[in-house]
């Protein structure tokens, strides 16, 4: 894999953020059988069967049955549930891949990487404001560069990464394909998710804040930035996902509109503990006539 990046703007980067009290379990069944919200299943952990909140669902299989996963106790006993479903442990060719699948992971590791001068073109903002609503969304992080021009920053966390980015009806076609690559060569993309037809956006909301991004960056002299946090070590390159080309047509288009894209690359393991491996993944938009770096 890549080298560890650290910021030449800190000395403490490569450690980015710490899951506090790891616990490993492995899930039984989601949803529970004793609370049928699709956001619960029952795991074990040691010889104890317990409920786990998964903010993820199931993660297209990353937290369904049989999946080994890290839980973060959870403090409040307002709930039915007693620990969060934070990452999970995939194997492959001799490797143990942990990936971080609690989408709000993505949100504190930019938020880190933001104080710590970790994100491309970011470096020593003066200040930051989290979950403010511009137009009529919610972004992740508005703030002030270091030149004093202002930023808006939408985050979306990067959990999923294959051989090749197709349709799941589609990826029989390419058996064996795994067989010809190396277990970090997976391509990260995003999104996917259930959809009731094969036509329909995975996430409405991630299209509406890529299109008020691009209609910000279209119209002030406003910084508008899409930062994808891909948490899994084994991927070389992202892509706005073929699954979803609405979403990734609105995303070439507001590309060329002005938007910035960035990319965040990082590795977990199973003590819960996240570093950057690289700030630049290559990020593939267009095909026709062969990919491209976004920020090329």
């Amino acid at each position: 894999m890549s080298e560890i990046f650290v910021s030449e703007h800190t000395n403490n980067a490569t450690m980015i953020y710490q899951i506090e009290d790891p616990h490993q379990g492995t899930v039984i069944k989601r949803p529970s059988a004793y609370c049928k919200s699709p956001y619960v299943a029952d795991v074990k952990i040691d010889e104890n069967d317990i409920m786990g909140h998964t903010p993820s669902l199931g993660c297209c299989g990353l937290a369904d049955k049989g999946a080994d996963v890290i839980m973060s106790k959870l403090s409040s006993g307002k709930t039915k549930t007693s620990h969060r479903i934070e990452l999970s442990i995939q194997y492959e060719k001799g490797k143990e891949i942990v990936v971080g699948i609690n989408p709000r992971l993505g949100e504190s590791i930019a938020e880190k990487a933001l104080r710590n001068s970790c994100i491309q073109g970011l470096y020593n903002i003066r200040s930051y404001r989290r979950e403010t609503t511009v137009q009529t969304s919610r972004f992740d992080f508005t703030g002030i560069d270091s030149s004093g021009r202002p930023f808006i920053m939408e985050v979306k966390s990067v959990p999923l990464a294959d051989y090749v980015d197709v349709p799941k009806k589609e990826r029989h076609k390419y058996d064996g394909i795994e067989d010809t690559k190396k277990y970090n060569e997976k391509i990260a993309y995003f999104p996917d998710g259930y959809r009731k037809n094969s036509t329909d956006v995975v996430s409405p909301r991630a299209l509406k804040h890529i299109q008020e991004l691009e209609n910000i960056a279209k119209t002030s002299r406003t910084r508008a930035i899409l930062c994808f946090i891909v948490q899994r070590e084994d991927a070389c390159c992202f892509q706005p996902s073929n699954i979803d080309l609405i979403y990734k047509k609105a995303v070439q288009q507001a590309w060329l509109n002005g938007v910035e894209i960035k990319t965040i690359q990082v590795s977990w393991n199973k003590q819960g503990e996240c570093r950057i491996i690289r700030n630049n993944m290559p990020i593939y938009l267009f095909e026709e006539e062969g990919p491209y770096r976004a920020d090329d």
